[in-house]
């Protein structure tokens, strides 16, 4: 699965290439994420943006609290110099946004407190999602607010079975732990992990939303290039012979074609919206 070094090199110059199409594809999900850090996040204080990407949801958390000083990180240098190229026409209002390139742990002990940590599907990739937690718990001013998305099972994500049927086959089963798109999907699970680590419950909330891949003049076409270039199917791609490609990109776009409506190819998609407090130390 992705690892750490992947978001610095290949996959993550590929998400900053393809940022457009993958911030189109969460739009109605972002909607739902945006509201539920807005609800909780202070006029005044600090927040964290964990793996971040192109700054988003830090752009939309600045916009809502004008005077919250918001802090980006994630491992993509690619992906952090277009937050900071996006993030340029807000600077001179009131508080502050700006980005680190590195592991969001260490830049909470060094930089911290914070009064809010928020993610967009950043979560899923610690390595060890205690000892994250934990760390960033440790980072957290008392009370401290964190909301964070994260994907539901696979089975309910149309852009991964899609896929899985595309290749040929799903991938087997992961004992135990393993850092990925759906290593979250366990909702018992992720709420022992947060527990562990020192975080109180307040929500969690399964969102379905329309995960759209394809759009324009050409949708099915559109959606085909992306899911070549991100997710699973590319991944099997990428190590395919020419002829086995071409195999999977015209299943896609079968299996694609039956989901556009208009101008537009949208997926059934499922996540989790984590709402949790700072417990006591």
């Amino acid at each position: 699965m992705t690892s750490g070094l992947d978001w610095s090199g290949r996959v993550g110059d590929v998400w900053a290439e393809q940022w457009r199409r993958t911030e189109r594809s969460f739009t109605h999900l972002t909607a739902h994420l945006d509201a539920a850090i807005a609800a909780v996040a202070p006029r005044r204080g600090r927040a964290l943006d964990i793996g971040c990407g192109v700054g988003s949801t830090g752009l939309a958390l600045r916009a809502a609290r004008p005077e919250l000083e918001v802090v980006g990180v994630d491992l993509s240098p690619e992906m952090l110099a277009l937050a900071g190229t996006r993030a340029a026409d807000v600077e001179g209002r009131g508080g502050a946004l700006r980005f680190v390139c590195g592991d969001a742990v260490s830049v909470a002990a060094s930089e911290g407190p914070f009064d809010l940590f928020v993610s967009r599907h950043g979560v899923m990739f610690f390595p060890d999602p205690v000892a994250a937690f934990t760390g960033l718990r440790a980072a957290a001013s008392p009370g401290a607010a964190m909301v964070f998305s994260c994907f539901d099972e696979r089975a309910r994500n149309g852009f991964a079975t899609l896929a899985d049927e595309a290749v040929g086959h799903s991938p087997a089963p992961v004992a135990g732990y393993e850092p990925g798109p759906f290593a979250f999907a366990d909702s018992h699970r992720v709420g022992a992990w947060l527990e562990q680590a020192g975080w109180a419950l307040e929500a969690a909330a399964r969102v379905d939303f329309e995960y759209v891949v394809g759009q324009g003049a050409a949708p099915v076409e559109d959606a085909v290039d992306f899911l070549s270039r991100i997710g699973p199917a590319a991944r099997a791609m990428a190590t395919a012979a020419p002829d086995e490609r071409e195999r999977i990109a015209a299943a896609l776009h079968e299996g694609l074609s039956h989901h556009r409506t208009g101008d537009q190819v949208a997926l059934p998609a499922s996540a989790w919206i984590w709402r949790v407090r700072a417990g006591a130390a």
